[in-house]
């Protein structure tokens, strides 16, 4: 779970001197266990195992039926369960585009579906809030006319679809996450949440209505994390609701990739992270040792001639190492989590 305020302190049980030493010794272990692994202040670890949710994870729950428009300019895509109960705004980052978050269907030919975009909006439709994404001008989002352009555009949409009554809330990933930072300055959001990115709060002047902010970013970026530390102390010293949750390194498997692409099959799962490992992209616990943009797996992958039943998939497989090193990646593991914070700040 997100935790906030200050750094947690350890835990320390209180010892009976009536029970025999060694139950005693039992009874504070489970504790420490449980503090450890289901205490909803800590952070999120990880390397201590995935959550278990695969691409298909929503197939029985929800499907992809979206709208595709065209307005200001911009492309804006979006869905509306039957029963929404609020209203979540996407915002991509840089070289993204609204096309991302959703599967390619006659709905929309031209959609992507990339693996962490998709299952974000997978989890906002199965906990029923109507998902509205919108496509930058440029290469990343700009924060003068375009913060008008779609804030005009949120609010043309809601009232269009008569969800004027419901909490609306945001999530920006890197170039979004600085995005909906600003925009949440001009537009009223009940909560936020800015991944892989520390916002613009030194250029903002905050007040006290900013909304509730969730930081979702991976500590390994020590220059972001400490930038982060900081404009959360900014927050909160303005009497902001803030919370964070760090994202961690964790290793592949041989089933990693089939688990999390659609279209990449167990075999070729298996394949790829046998030739990963014979070419030392992953160490001998299964940890990549670089980001997948700086990894020359593309390179290995054509000189064994593996084949993908989807020549575009190679995007889809790098978005995945990439999250699986941890540095700076969209990621979708953490929805519960982020659907929580939503859900604790909807009036």
């Amino acid at each position: 779970m997100w935790k906030r305020g200050n750094k947690s302190k350890a835990w320390i049980g209180s010892q009976n001197g009536r029970l025999p030493i060694l139950i005693t010794f039992l009874i504070l272990c489970s504790l420490f266990l449980i503090f450890i692994f289901h205490d909803d202040t800590q952070k999120t670890n990880l390397s201590l195992g995935l959550p278990k949710q695969r691409w298909n994870s929503f197939e029985s729950l929800v499907q992809m039926h979206p709208t595709v428009e065209f307005r200001n300019g911009t492309n804006i895509i979006w869905q509306i369960p039957d029963s929404p109960n609020a209203v979540l705004f996407l915002a991509h980052g840089c070289n993204g585009q609204a096309f991302n978050f959703w599967d390619r269907s006659p709905h929309c030919p031209k959609c992507v579906g990339l693996p962490e975009e998709r299952l974000i909006v997978l989890h906002a439709l199965a906990q029923n809030f109507a998902v509205l994404t919108i496509s930058s001008a440029g290469r990343c989002w700009t924060y003068g006319e375009e913060i008008r352009i779609v804030k005009d555009i949120i609010r043309w949409w809601v009232k269009k679809n008569k969800l004027e009554q419901l909490n609306l809330v945001a999530l920006g990933a890197s170039s979004g996450g600085y995005f909906v930072s600003v925009l949440a300055t001009v537009l009223k959001f009940s909560s936020i949440t800015l991944m892989i990115a520390e916002g613009m709060f030194d250029h903002l002047d905050i007040k006290e209505s900013y909304p509730p902010t969730l930081f979702v970013h991976m500590p390994k970026d020590v220059y972001r994390r400490q930038k982060i530390d900081e404009n959360m102390e900014i927050l909160r010293n303005k009497g902001v609701d803030v919370a964070e949750i760090e994202c961690m390194e964790f290793p592949l498997s041989p089933n990693f990739l089939a688990d999390r692409v659609p279209g990449v099959d167990h075999s070729v799962s298996a394949m790829l992270f046998k030739l990963f490992r014979h070419k030392g992209f992953i160490d001998e616990n299964g940890y990549m040792r670089n980001d997948g943009r700086k990894t020359h797996w593309r390179k290995a992958v054509k000189e064994n001639k593996v084949v993908f039943q989807d020549e575009n998939l190679g995007h889809h497989i790098q978005e995945e190492l990439n999250l699986a090193f941890a540095y700076h990646e969209m990621t979708s593991l953490h929805s519960d989590q982020i659907f929580k914070w939503f859900e604790s700040h909807i009036s």
